[in-house]
Order: structure tokens, then C-alpha cells, then sequence
């Protein structure tokens, strides 16, 4: 996800996915590598249904990427990871992308 791309739909959905604090703690937590749900709720003590909204939410706007794999035990298990991202936020970014909203 690069900044130049976004549009002003996209950039107001990004930000408010980061606006609630918990988001952009998930996303530090991954930062030191890939994850399943568990793993995370742990740190924060947060329930793993929240949890799982707000990878859902993360992950709808292109932050993080979800990877499906099988456990020794056959156990599916559900890894996070972050994906690269980079957005810039100016004022002509926000001008650029405000030409574009359709709401």
C-alpha cells in the first residue's frame, strides 16, 4: 500500500481503522513477526473474538495479511502478519485524496 495511490475513500477508511487504539497496538505486535490470534490476545489480554474484528478491520484496509496453515495435530491455525505498507500524510495528500471522495 502506497500513499500516491490512495484515494480519498480509501485514505478515510485507513484512518479510521487506526483511530481506535487497539488497531495500531496489533499491529506493533506483529511487527516483531507473524502471529495467530491466540498469540496476540495474550499481551493485551483482549478477548480472541475482539481480537479477531480488529485483524478483520486491519486486514480490509491492507495492513496486515492472514495465512492459513495446518498444525502438526491438524489443527488449522490462522497466522498475521503485517504487510508493507508506507503512507504519507501531508496537506496535499489530503487535498489530492479529498478530490476523490464519493461520500
Amino acid at each position: 500500500m502506497g500513499d500516491p495511490e490512495l484515494t480519498g475513500d480509501e485514505l478515510c477508511r485507513l484512518l479510521a481503522v487506526l483511530a481506535n487504539p487497539h488497531r495500531p497496538r496489533t499491529i506493533a505486535a506483529l511487527v516483531e513477526g507473524r502471529a495467530y490470534v491466540s498469540q496476540l490476545a495474550r499481551e493485551p489480554r483482549m478477548s480472541r473474538p475482539l481480537l479477531q474484528v480488529y485483524l478483520r478491520r486491519l486486514e480490509a484496509v491492507g495492513l496486515v495479511t492472514p495465512h492459513l496453515e495446518v498444525s502438526a495435530d491438524g489443527k488449522a491455525m490462522k497466522f498475521y502478519e503485517v504487510a508493507p505498507f508506507a503512507v504519507t500524510l501531508t496537506p496535499e495528500v489530503l487535498a489530492d485524496a479529498s478530490r476523490t471522495l464519493t461520500y
